[in-house]
């Protein structure tokens, strides 16, 4: 397979796999998703669900989480990890959104990028889950993946989002993004396949043997 059959492959494979792409995050609205994919970093979907209902509790709003004692905020979010420059960054853009958004969560992925702990791929993750704007958000699973299907050279999280998005069609990315990272967790694990192992490995590497080592995001 050439590069770019191995891309239509795993398109067309992983919308047989996965038709439904729901949003891992639990949340009900730009703000609230903006906060949980920010708790996310170096976190699982699972503990951030497990928090985000107590702190949205405590505010589900800029303005709430804004006047939040931030004390308050840290012993909720504590679990996520990286506890201080989360609350911190939470409380921040809370108030950063009320002085120069209205309070709204801005569709602008450099007006995002500019907010407090929020960085490229958590941007991209909001412009497409909460505004459908085309994005292709690279996270370890992808990155990973895409080494592995042989899509990308790995040099970087960057490179690999300007590659996969040369490969597929624009209007594919906000779906497809989501389905890599459920099957990078189901079936393509770090440990639970080496590029040899699992259905769409084999599929497109048939006469592969050796491990694929793999670049780190």
């Amino acid at each position: 397979m050439t590069k770019q059959e191995r891309a239509d492959y795993v398109r067309s494979r992983l919308g047989q796999i996965y038709p439904e792409t729901p949003v891992p995050l639990d949340h009900s609205d730009p703000f609230t998703l903006l906060v949980a994919v920010l708790l996310s970093a170096q976190c699982t979907d699972v503990r951030v669900n497990q928090v985000t209902p107590a702190l949205f509790r405590l505010g589900s709003t800029p303005e709430a989480l804004a006047a939040a004692p931030l004390d308050e905020i840290l012993s909720i979010v504590r679990p996520c990890g990286l506890g201080p420059q989360k609350a911190k960054a939470i409380k921040q853009l809370s108030g950063i959104l009320i002085a120069e958004h209205q309070g709204q969560v801005p569709a602008s992925l450099e007006a995002l990028e500019r907010l407090p702990g929020v960085g490229h791929k958590t941007a991209q993750v909001v412009m497409a889950q909460a505004f459908g704007i085309p994005s292709f958000p690279v996270d370890t699973h992808i990155h990973r993946l895409a080494q592995r299907w042989a899509l990308t050279d790995g040099k970087s999280v960057l490179q690999t989002e300007r590659d996969l998005k040369r490969l597929f069609p624009v209007e594919s990315w906000n779906k497809l993004h989501l389905q890599i990272i459920f099957y990078g967790r189901e079936f393509c694990s770090a440990r639970g396949c080496d590029g040899t192992l699992c259905e769409i490995c084999r599929t497109c590497f048939a006469k592969r043997r050796k491990p694929v080592s793999t670049k780190k995001a």
